[in-house]
């Protein structure tokens, strides 16, 4: 009797431990991974989605007024583009306060009650955080300019200063260097003239940009895009950069201005920030491979950025042998607990319609490979309903990079660019009323594309088979955390029980399950 007593007792042991090693791995393998690898980005430019007061400019109350709409599609988290208080020279991306709300797009009241009702939906909010520069009006940079030569030097500067320029160059034009007369030294923009960069060897510096950070956390955002996040350091020696082949980079490989050790550590450094209000997201944007972007997350000891962008699929090829050698690879850089980010249009570079020569056909499938492939997908305001780029002359564009970057347009259109960014940015499509619905003043800041009356919210919200019904379909099916089976025979791409056929013509396959003969239009998708 104590044996068959023991026996059972035993087999009780057995019995719970394996009931708590499946409670485990249900935690570990389900619901345990942190929402945000698991989450749908929708970018808002807040500037372009909904003007709710009447002068021409998207605002944050117009973007209220649509949280059900982003809801109801089925995207969990919204981006929101920055909407701090600026001159607006490079439209928010040259900021003066980063603690104000620019009036054209609200007030502070108004940013904390949108934060309140995306969280009362179930949703979550990141902010675009422009940590590597300021604009030229931040009161730090007059305070720099008031130095005498005694108090100056890179752990005094708030910006970075040289008696001399170097070689260092711009991502936009020329030198990276500007002459000012009232300091009478040259100071760094890695980017736009009138955007210098902040000097991180400074710890007030690096502080004043933690406690930007933590004053937003504590006003319940669910983490930061953090803007060009790999510039944020230079070498502290100023060493010029290399020569190289690279006709992209004016012939010089950015060793001494990109990828810094100290940017590493201060990635760790805003991670464990974050981590003290719970789990939030930390999106890079990093300037570089997928290797690049990779080194920017860290591992279990030291974690870093929770996602980093891999901007070379902005240029994707529309073809089965692409998506799957791009799926393979995002799996082989990102595995699992980390998720790659699938983004294929965004407020600099081309919408992705328009680079498919607006056929919403092709359209679909890149966006199925979107949702469907483990990991998170960004989409770009009106990618929903296959809004194509405005046709804007250079000439008049408010944005200032065609004015500084001479490239016909031509050319830029052979590279699959535009030089202006405004064409990207034109006013959200609601309805085939005046100025689409997106305003009821007398002109928007920018125009709206004028095939705005048939391509609509409205019009593809009643057209069942429209893109937008596409993507809701897609954000109700989507598996984030299941790594997808991929394999391509030909045209045909095999994700997960989707089929897509990237040829215009028809094809037939072999179920797979049933062994039955099956046909597939061209430019379309079927489910297994």
């Amino acid at each position: 009797m104590r044996f068959i007593g023991r026996f059972y007792f035993n087999i009780l042991i057995i019995y719970f431990s394996f009931c708590h090693f499946l409670c485990c791995a249900s935690s570990v393998f389900g619901q345990s991974l942190p929402w945000y690898q698991r989450t749908t980005l929708y970018q808002i430019y807040p500037r372009s989605y909904y003007d709710s007061d009447g002068d021409g400019i998207g605002d944050i109350q117009g973007i209220l007024q649509k949280l059900d709409y982003i809801r109801n599609l089925g995207f969990e988290t919204l981006w929101l583009s920055p909407f701090f208080a600026s001159p607006q020279q490079d439209f928010g991306y040259d900021i003066t306060d980063y603690y104000t709300v620019a009036p054209e797009y609200g007030t502070m009241q108004d940013i904390e009650e949108l934060i309140r009702q995306v969280h009362r939906r179930g949703m979550k909010i990141i902010l675009d955080l422009v940590l590597n520069h300021t604009s030229i009006e931040h009161p730090w940079f007059q305070e720099d300019l008031k130095r005498s030569p005694q108090e100056r030097g890179p752990l005094q500067d708030f910006y970075v200063w040289r008696d001399q320029p170097n070689n260092w160059r711009s991502a936009v034009r020329g030198s990276a260097w500007h002459y000012h007369p009232v300091r009478k030294q040259f100071y760094y923009a890695a980017f736009l003239p009138f955007q210098p960069d902040l000097n991180y060897r400074n710890p007030r510096v690096r502080e004043a940009m933690l406690q930007v950070a933590q004053f937003w956390l504590e006003k319940g955002v669910d983490g930061f895009r953090l803007d060009l996040f790999n510039y944020l350091y230079e070498d502290s020696l100023g060493r010029p950069n290399p020569f190289s082949l690279n006709p992209v980079r004016a012939f010089h490989r950015p060793r001494f201005t990109l990828n810094q050790p100290e940017t590493l550590e201060f990635a760790a450094e805003l991670r464990h920030l974050c981590e003290r209000y719970g789990p939030k997201m930390l999106l890079g944007e990093i300037d570089g491979p997928c290797t690049t972007s990779r080194l920017f997350l860290g591992d279990s000891i030291t974690p870093r950025l929770t996602h980093a962008f891999c901007f070379g699929m902005l240029r994707f090829r529309c073809t089965a042998r692409y998506f799957e050698r791009l799926v393979l690879h995002m799996e082989k850089i990102f595995p699992s607990p980390l998720s790659p980010v699938y983004v294929f249009s965004n407020h600099d570079r081309r919408r992705c319609a328009t680079r498919l020569g607006g056929d919403l056909r092709r359209v679909r499938l890149v966006h199925t490979v979107q949702m469907l492939a483990r990991g998170v997908p960004c989409v770009y305001y009106g990618e929903e309903i296959g809004m194509v780029d405005g046709r804007l002359p250079y000439k008049k564009a408010l944005d200032p990079l065609p004015h500084m970057v001479r490239v016909p347009r031509w050319l830029a259109h052979v590279a699959g660019e535009t030089l202006n960014r405004d064409e990207v940015r034109t006013p959200m499509q609601w309805h085939a009323g005046p100025h689409a619905g997106f305003s009821c003043a007398a002109a928007t800041w920018l125009p709206v594309n004028p095939d705005f009356p048939e391509k609509n919210v409205e019009a593809a919200m009643q057209d069942s088979a429209s893109l937008l019904h596409h993507f809701r379909h897609l954000l109700c099916v989507r598996q984030p955390q299941k790594v997808q089976d991929v394999r391509r025979e030909g045209p045909l791409l095999f994700l997960g029980n989707a089929v897509l056929n990237f040829s215009r013509r028809p094809r037939t396959f072999i179920h797979p399950a049933t062994g039955a003969r099956l046909r597939i239009e061209g430019y379309a998708v079927a489910w297994l």
